[in-house]
């Protein structure tokens, strides 16, 4: 194909951003959109910029030393971006290119201004922006002028902020080309942006225009505060006028200067709402044409709009796509599973057929639509009722929405179910013997599933699947299994709420779970204090595993005196829990017995901080501790009025909260040993599938469904874009935040304490785990990077249950994310740790080693250092 080193934008469409960048193909499908003015002008594609960069042989040794830095060595990223931009700004420019620019600017007269703009192959795209990134300059005028700011946009593809930025987004500086788009100056007497949707609530009915005089530039370096107008629907719901006392002019012989705003002029708006409401209109058309909201630059010339870029809104958490157009609410299932982190389609899909309830996807998360059951006033108290007690913040985020009266429909109660008059279901007996039965059910099942997987491959494995997942959903839906959960809980909260009520006392249940038996997740914690006891007297077998840097290691490990006591005791532990992991509702996460170096960070740490013994001296210090704040706590009912009553109703729920609490994480324990079987097999049909060429790696099928990847097997086809598609979505979707709500409008809410008892300047939460400690805060984002000595204080996003074998080591737990009975809860209270949980921002706004205080008991968290 010829190379073409110019387009006129009008030739131009979204399908050439190899060609013209992401700014270029943007402005080019602009302009044919019906009623979109934009000025008019070219670009410079990105075959200029690959023939120019061409001819300089240093240019690649610079790249090969830029691709050798430390993402965070920024003075080294500094330098040589520098080094590299001047190479590019003294490259020649070759005549032909010359001969080119020069034809296109005398189409337009070459005395006309031009803006000379960067357009990145990486730039304003869906997953990145990269707004910002590279170089813009206004009101060139000139062939001379234009031909060097040509030269300096190409070398801007290597400023320190853009090669940063590439390096946050996973993108390879080698991969990037630079075209620059050359446009006929536009001077407005406004101009700004405007965003298609809220950028901060992500509302997308609401439109913000952001306004100023003079060109944009006053506006994007700060050098004012525009004026804001907020619309929706057509309407201005909002505005704010600013003092604007300085705009950017354009000089006759080019280049732009500031200047000062007549004082009479300074508070006069720079739009009319009228011409508010018609911009946003414009957008809304721009909108619909990309298909997603917009960041949207404006001027405002002759009272005509001209639209100079437009870009996606990256930073807007997408929403879930629904067949009606109805109003729709939705629950994060991550807020609720400990898992806040995008997941994979795999993993999703995964989840969504394996899950008791509909599951809509959005951002790599899954949520719960949860409009109907707000409607009905009985089925609202109840849903409120429940999100309440185990994370506040989703009940407040789910008022906030139902205080818009007109957002969620107001639907009668549906009739009871059953005969009228029929009683309520019978709560199950206080009988271990029901735990007992349960589990040995789930185990008997589990070792059914593991049978007959074992004979199944190629399409009969995804033919099998299915009745697999009816037998999975089948043991969790039990109603026995159900009430033996919810029989813990209930007896959790009525204790808590009944001896506040009696003795003043708050979370008293805290200290009466304290070991209590069977629970499945902090016997895991306390196995690995065992795992230690093994290895502590071997220093050879201590001495390697600190050296460790794969997962080979256990293999190794027979070698070394007392290594082969060592790997049993590992393989011992990974036998039994080897299919945990961080983020382990998603399948396609590495199991610790994938990946076994995970745990050696953990072992170590407990080699080093305990004494042999320490796991059964633990367990044995709770129960004690249990039984003397049983005694307490009874003793004391008995002397209050009518307290023989109280104690006996006291002394049942402690009995019932011990029988049942454990049970609490056995499900959980049986779903991620049931997802480890399933993920054997269908890596096994993977591995096959690469090793037939299918594949180019056994992991692409990650970022396929269930659904797809049987087609893989049944087709032997993959469809390569699809799968970088994926790729780069996931990418995209990490750097966002998941709201615990959603509404179908795109506004997400978080929610908020309504509290005024704690100081000022405290960090707020919700308190799980009652007691306070105070210890120097070890904010950990990764498993595999805790480093952690006697009394420090685990400060994390979210704990799912593979965390626990960290509690036993920390004397504190802060999270982002987190309810009253969520795992890390419930183990916290069985270890005797405080805990708040639900902590906006926890680990930004506490540094990593700083000195802190948790209330556990009050749900609030001091920074003392």
């Amino acid at each position: 194909m010829t190379e073409r080193y110019v387009l006129d934008l009008r030739e131009i469409d979204e399908s050439q951003i190899a060609v013209v960048g992401g700014k270029g193909a943007h402005l080019g499908s602009l302009s044919r959109i019906e009623g979109i003015r934009v000025p008019a002008g070219f670009c410079v594609t990105t075959d200029a910029y690959r023939r120019v960069v061409a001819q300089s042989p240093s240019l690649d040794a610079q790249l090969d030393r830029l691709s050798r830095v430390s993402p965070d060595d920024q003075e080294a990223i500094r330098t040589l971006s520098a080094e590299i931009r001047r190479t590019i700004e003294e490259i020649a420019v070759p005549d032909d290119l010359v001969g080119a620019i020069t034809r296109a600017l005398a189409r337009s007269g070459e005395r006309t201004a031009y803006a000379v703009r960067s357009s990145a192959t990486a730039e304003d795209l869906p997953t990145a922006s990269f707004a910002g990134q590279q170089d813009t300059y206004l009101n060139v005028v000139g062939t001379a002028a234009i031909l060097q700011h040509v030269s300096r946009c190409w070398a801007s593809l290597f400023t320190e902020r853009a090669v940063t930025y590439r390096r946050r987004n996973g993108i390879d500086d080698r991969t990037v080309r630079m075209a620059v788009v050359v446009q006929q100056m536009v001077f407005p007497h406004a101009s700004g942006i405007l965003f298609t949707a809220d950028p901060v609530s992500g509302d997308r009915t609401v439109a913000t225009v952001d306004a100023g005089f003079g060109l944009g530039e006053a506006l994007v370096s700060g050098l004012v505060n525009p004026d804001v107008f907020r619309v929706r629907h057509g309407e201005v719901v909002a505005r704010t006028i600013s003092a604007k006392q300085r705009e950017v002019h354009a000089l006759p012989a080019g280049g732009t200067r500031e200047v000062s705003i007549d004082a009479q002029r300074q508070e006069q708006p720079a739009l009319t709402d009228a011409q508010a409401i018609r911009l946003v209109e414009l957008g809304r058309r721009i909108e619909a044409h990309f298909g997603r909201p917009q960041d949207i630059e404006w001027c405002l010339a002759d009272d005509d709009f001209h639209i100079v870029q437009s870009r996606p809104i990256t930073t807007l958490f997408p929403v879930p796509e629904s067949s009606d157009q109805e109003n729709h609410v939705y629950v994060s299932v991550g807020h609720q599973q400990m898992m806040t982190d995008p997941m994979r389609p795999l993993g999703l899909s995964m989840w969504q057929q394996t899950a008791m309830a509909r599951m809509h996807e959005a951002g790599g998360r899954l949520f719960v639509d949860v409009t109907q059951r707000l409607a009905a006033p009985t089925s609202r108290a109840g849903l409120l009722d429940l999100m309440g007690r185990g994370d506040p913040l989703v009940r407040d985020a789910l008022e906030t929405v139902l205080d818009r009266e007109d957002f969620v429909p107001s639907l009668p109660d549906a009739p009871p179910a059953g005969p009228r008059g029929g009683a309520a279901p019978e709560p199950v007996e206080t009988d271990p013997a029901v735990v007992t039965g349960l589990i040995e059910r789930s185990q008997a099942s589990l070792a059914v599933l593991r049978r007959d997987v074992r004979t199944k491959t190629g399409p009969e494995l995804f033919d099998f699947l299915p009745t697999a997942f009816e037998e999975h959903k089948r043991v969790l839906t039990d109603p026995l299994n159900f009430k033996a959960i919810m029989a813990g809980m209930e007896a959790t909260w009525w204790l808590n709420d009944k001896l506040e009520e009696w003795l003043g006392e708050k979370n008293a249940a805290d200290a009466l779970t304290l070991s209590a038996p069977g629970n499945i997740t902090s016997e895991m914690g306390l196995a690995l204090l065992d795992v230690a006891d093994v290895i502590r007297p071997h220093p050879e077998v201590v001495g390697f595993l600190e050296g460790v840097e794969d997962d080979g290691f256990l293999d190794e490990l027979a070698k070394l005196p007392g290594g082969t006591e060592a790997h049993d005791a590992i393989q011992a532990y990974l036998d039994r829990y080897g299919m945990r992991c961080v983020g382990e509702i998603d399948i396609t996460r590495p199991r610790w017995s994938e990946r076994p170096s995970t745990l050696v960070p953990v072992i170590l740490d407990n080699v080093r901080n305990f004494e042999p013994g320490a796991a059964r001296r633990r367990f044995e210090q709770g129960l004690e501790q249990a039984r003397k704040k049983e005694q307490d706590v009874l003793s004391r009912l008995r002397a209050l009025p009518d307290g023989e009553r109280k104690a006996d109703e006291a002394k049942a729920m402690i009995d019932r909260v011990r029988t049942f609490i454990g049970y609490r994480e056995y499900p959980k324990y049986d779903i991620i040993s049931r997802y480890f079987v399933y993920k054997q097999a269908l890596m096994a049909e993977a591995e096959r599938l690469a090793q037939a060429g299918v594949l180019a790696d056994k992991e692409d099928v990650f970022y396929l469904t269930i659904e797809e990847f049987h087609d893989v097997v049944r087709s032997r086809r993959v469809d390569d874009r699809l799968v970088r598609q994926r790729k780069d979505a996931f990418r995209s979707y990490q750097a966002l935040t998941p709201p615990r709500v959603l509404t179908s409008d795109g506004e997400a809410l978080t929610g908020a304490y309504r509290r005024d008892d704690v100081p000022d300047g405290a960090l707020v939460g919700l308190p799980v785990s009652t007691g306070t400690v105070e210890g120097r805060a070890r904010v950990i984002l990764d498993m595999a990077d805790a480093d952690l000595e006697a009394g420090d204080i685990l400060v994390t996003t979210f704990t799912d249950p593979s965390w626990s074998p960290l509690f036993v080591a920390v004397a504190g737990l802060v999270t982002e994310v987190g309810g009253l009975m969520t795992h890390g809860a419930v183990i916290a209270r069985e270890y005797g740790l405080p805990a708040v949980v639900g902590v906006e921002q926890a680990t930004r706004r506490i540094r990593d080693g700083q000195r802190i205080r948790v209330h556990g008991t009050d749900g609030y968290i001091e920074i003392l250092s």
